[in-house]
């Protein structure tokens, strides 16, 4: 047997390490290392006490041309729980379903097995956080109680794969959570670095011997990264998160890996008295409200995977009496804001450095792609000019360093996505290369009907909210007068 020893774990990366250290190197975290006693393998479970053989065994080897056959799926009943995994549950395939506290994922995972178990499909849903008196409470709230989905309250690992393992392999197993898992195999406290990936090590070679799809569920640290060791994250076959804000009614569920599909999907769910109901139009959802005579707001063709996505861009800058200006970020890159501050002043002749800047992508959403540089760019001229943008054109492409507007990919989809919603123009890169490889740029898209302004570089945008922006009044603050810009810093 293998000789037991101790060891000392991170708990926030799980690097391991062979004497206590008050910091992480790998990590940078204080008072994050824990001792731990395992088996002298850092891999748990039984191939861990495996005997080693002197020589291995010979196995055959395959070309890369051959049948392949498309993974079978089991639909969850719910089309965005279904856009984000692929088109559904893969047999065997094990998902880490992380997200905050409250935000919903217990609900939606109540809902999927539910309607799956409605269909005569097997449904185990073992809790090890919540009695099986709260899960049925959370099902008759949510009008599911009468779904043949099976419970239980349990920790043990090897007592759920054995019950599990009884009769009819089931569809969908969901585990909730990880962190509250142990297995016999692993002499540590539960929600270890080294019991998570042990309890996920065997659950994940149930899976794939049964042929059942497993969701697990992860919780979050304060910095919205899913807890224990990254390499439970590597070794399932797809990531989830579940984002969202208490202080607004949506939720998404965002895809972060996915071995049976395309990464970066998101699914919108409305929380609603009934659960969680899916949103089919999220464009409408976020656009829903927006005051269309308000200078600072432009609205941005976003992609979110193969979605087209359109959103409010939210923009205030005011006079700032500190020595230091503030600027505040809701929903995308700080640091990318001040890349397109430091452009504007830089190539576009507008002076930002006395102002104090607020940015909010409106519902709580959050952007990551390069592409709304040149809506945000657009929202900081309207609000330092007071002058409101066009309430039907939409906005995007990437700002260099240099100034200039430069192509993105999925033009026509944005386009299209636009057009469906009543806009009438987009302001976009110049040229046929506006659109990226994917084509249909520029003029193209004004022979469909759709009008397309191009924009080489920041200043012209910059003239053209100058020239063409309308001020507004009506009790609002009067529009502050926008530095013009040199053709020498252009």
């Amino acid at each position: 047997m293998a000789k037991n020893h101790q060891t000392f774990a991170c708990q926030s990366c799980g690097a391991v390490y062979n004497r206590w250290r008050g910091r992480c190197e790998a990590c940078n975290g204080w008072n994050t290392i824990v001792e731990e006693t395992g088996a002298a393998s850092p891999v748990a479970g039984p191939v861990a006490t495996r005997p080693s053989r002197a020589r291995g065994r010979i196995f055959p080897l395959e070309g890369l041309t051959g049948e392949v056959k498309e993974a079978p799926r089991t639909s969850s009943g719910i089309a965005e729980l279904d856009r984000v995994t692929g088109g559904g549950f893969v047999r065997g395939s094990v998902i880490l379903l992380g997200g905050d506290p409250g935000i919903g994922k217990s609900t939606l995972l109540m809902q999927a097995s539910a309607a799956l178990a409605k269909r005569g499909e097997r449904v185990a849903y073992i809790s090890g956080e919540e009695a099986v008196g709260q899960v049925r409470l959370r099902a008759e709230r949510l009008g599911l109680a009468s779904a043949p989905v099976e419970l239980a309250a349990e920790t043990n690992v090897e007592d759920i794969i054995a019950t599990l393992s009884q009769g009819r392999p089931p569809a969908l197993a969901i585990i909730d959570s990880i962190q509250t898992m142990w297995t016999e195999t692993v002499e540590s406290a539960p929600g270890t670095v080294t019991q998570v990936r042990g309890s996920a090590q065997s659950l994940i070679r149930f899976a794939k011997t049964s042929g059942t799809a497993v969701i697990l569920v992860g919780h979050v640290t304060k910095d919205g990264q899913i807890a224990g060791p990254r390499v439970v994250e590597h070794m399932v076959d797809a990531v989830a998160s579940f984002e969202g804000d208490q202080g607004h009614h949506f939720r998404i569920l965002r895809a972060v890996k996915n071995r049976f599909g395309p990464t970066d999907e998101i699914g919108v769910f409305e929380m609603t008295d009934g659960g969680l109901s899916e949103v089919p139009n999220p464009s409408a959802l976020f656009l829903a409200g927006r005051d269309l005579a308000a200078p600072g707001t432009a609205v941005f063709a976003g992609m979110e995977g193969t979605r087209p996505l359109l959103v409010e861009i939210q923009a205030l800058v005011a006079p700032s009496a500190l020595g230091m200006p503030r600027r505040a970020v809701v929903g995308w890159d700080p640091n990318r804001l001040s890349m397109v501050l430091a452009v504007l002043e830089a190539h576009g002749g507008i002076r930002l450095g006395g102002h104090d800047v607020y940015l909010n992508v409106a519902g709580g959403l959050r952007i990551s792609e390069p592409a709304a540089d040149l809506a945000v760019a657009a929202a900081l001229v309207s609000s330092l000019s007071g002058a409101a943008l066009p309430s039907d054109a939409v906005y995007f492409g990437e700002v260099g360093l240099s100034g200039a507007i430069r192509p993105v990919a999925q033009g026509p989809a944005r386009l299209k996505e636009a057009q469906k919603l009543g806009f009438a123009k987009a302001l976009m890169p110049q040229g046929r290369e506006g659109m990226g490889r994917d084509g249909g740029a520029g003029r193209d898209g004004a022979e469909k009907g759709f009008p397309a302004e191009s924009l080489r570089h920041i200043a012209d945008l910059v003239a053209g909210v100058a020239a063409s922006g309308k001020p507004v009044g009506g009790g609002r603050r009067a529009p502050q007068r926008m530095p013009a810009y040199d053709d020498e810093d252009v």
